[in-house]
């Protein structure tokens, strides 16, 4: 996810002609109530029906997931991290917004189904393998969907798109795992049961050791679906439809086979566990590190057409193509800088990926037309940072490189990167210090290039 400079605004704020709902402020303040309300009435209705007993002891046992599904997803997006804001919208949002909706709307679904078919247990079943998959994965693809809207430099691929979905979800399993440990701790405290007997240590050990992954996993490939969306062309509209809602249905499905295999008895629910979902897992994890590993390669072919331009140094290519180094060089700027060169190298590192990930997007013809003013909002960033990043850089890619003769190593002949020229400028080469380069690399980059 692109950490990203604002679009340039006019001094005093939003433009004077905007509408008052337009303006930033007004759609966070709007934003926040409605996660602040739709909390409030999900804490009143989870606590009405667990009791406040159930309650604490729930939200004791559910909050043991949350920190390691968060760090999980959190490490997938090492290469370009998003802003920390988005994280936290689309928690709230999956245990709010998403789990009052999905509560509200099946218990009304499934009283309908009740009363006009009049088998309270058909709709039970109903609504557990039908109503709730499309309520529940509907809600929280909506928070996938106004990232995607109003966070698109923050949305630009596949892993944007995973995290978001995963942190969303993570945050609605937390909320129902609070109403279902809750019940079961209730229930336990009528029957008398305790330990590892209890209907409490079962349901833990389902939902919290063997599937804290589940919602994640379904939500995921909705994710997904608006992650290659977002890699396509803003005229390929069909595609960015279709991509999502593909991926919509998909989650839909796997839910629905996933609920629809407690019915099935223990033996059946554990071989949809054991054929079905944790192979599923490991797809998707394998897809998510490859992608984090194809995002670095692409870093490593984008950056030195900018060392030819004169705005990055020879090595940096290399460090910011490796996750160990860029770590390397964090830890270098703490130890010589302190906690303020530390964060302006991390920043660095997200807006020089943030770049190669625009320049390649803008090679293959599917960059925005913004692309030069976003290019140079980028370099400017990276410029204003150099002091701290640099030699920071420079070390990491020392220390990481593989032991080879100085004209061997990996970022020689960086600095004379052919085939590239300024718009128009004077040479490239050093610039005064202090003074950015004038030009930029060529890149051909045609909005009406790739059309579909």
């Amino acid at each position: 996810m692109a950490t990203s400079p604002p679009y340039p605004t006019p001094p005093g704020g939003a433009p004077r002609h905007a509408h008052w709902w337009q303006r930033p402020w007004v759609r966070y303040g709007a934003l926040i109530t409605l996660l602040a309300l739709s909390g409030l009435v999900i804490l009143a209705l989870v606590r009405e029906q667990t009791g406040t007993q159930g309650f604490l002891v729930g939200l004791g046992l559910a909050v043991l997931p949350v920190p390691l599904l968060v760090a999980a997803f959190r490490w997938l997006d090492r290469v370009e991290p998003g802003p920390w804001r988005n994280l936290l919208f689309s928690f709230a949002w999956g245990a709010c917004a998403a789990a009052l909706m999905a509560i509200v709307a099946n218990s009304f679904a499934t009283r309908w189904i009740a009363t006009a078919t009049a088998d309270p247990t058909g709709a039970d079943t109903l609504g557990s393998t039908v109503i709730a998959p499309v309520v529940e994965e509907s809600a929280k693809a909506a928070a996938v969907l106004l990232v995607f809207l109003f966070r698109r430099r923050d949305f630009t691929g596949i892993l944007d798109g995973v995290v978001i979905a995963g942190v969303t979800a993570t945050g609605f399993a937390f909320t129902e795992n609070i109403l279902y440990l809750g019940t079961a701790f209730g229930t336990d405290q009528l029957t008398g049961d305790s330990g590892i007997a209890s209907v409490t240590a079962a349901t833990f050990f389902v939902r919290v050791v063997m599937s804290p992954f589940a919602h994640p996993l379904f939500t995921v490939l909705t994710g997904i679906g608006f992650g290659i969306a977002a890699l396509s062309a803003d005229r390929q509209r069909a595609r960015r439809v279709l991509l999502p809602l593909g991926g919509l249905l998909l989650a839909m499905g796997v839910h629905a086979l996933w609920n629809g295999s407690s019915a099935l008895g223990q033996y059946g629910f554990l071989a949809v566990y054991a054929a079905f979902m944790v192979p599923v897992f490991g797809l998707l994890t394998w897809l998510a590190v490859w992608t984090r590993q194809r995002e670095l390669r692409t870093v490593r072919a984008e950056l030195p057409a900018y060392v030819a331009a004169g705005w990055i140094d020879a090595a940096e290519p290399f460090a910011l193509g490796s996750m160990r180094a860029r770590r390397v060089a964090r830890q270098y700027a703490r130890r010589h800088g302190g906690k303020a060169a530390a964060r302006s190298v991390a920043a660095y590192e997200a807006y020089a990926t943030s770049l190669a990930f625009l320049r390649h997007r803008g090679r293959i013809g599917r960059a925005g037309t913004d692309f030069i003013t976003r290019e140079r909002e980028l370099l400017l960033e990276l410029w204003h940072r150099r002091s701290a990043a640099r030699p920071a850089l420079e070390h990491a890619a020392r220390v990481t490189a593989p032991r080879v003769p100085v004209a061997a190593a990996p970022w020689a002949g960086y600095g004379a990167y052919g085939g590239y020229s300024g718009y128009g400028h004077p040479p490239y080469g050093q610039p005064p210090y202090g003074q950015p380069p004038y030009g930029y690399p060529y890149t051909t980059y045609d909005p009406d290039a790739h059309r579909s």
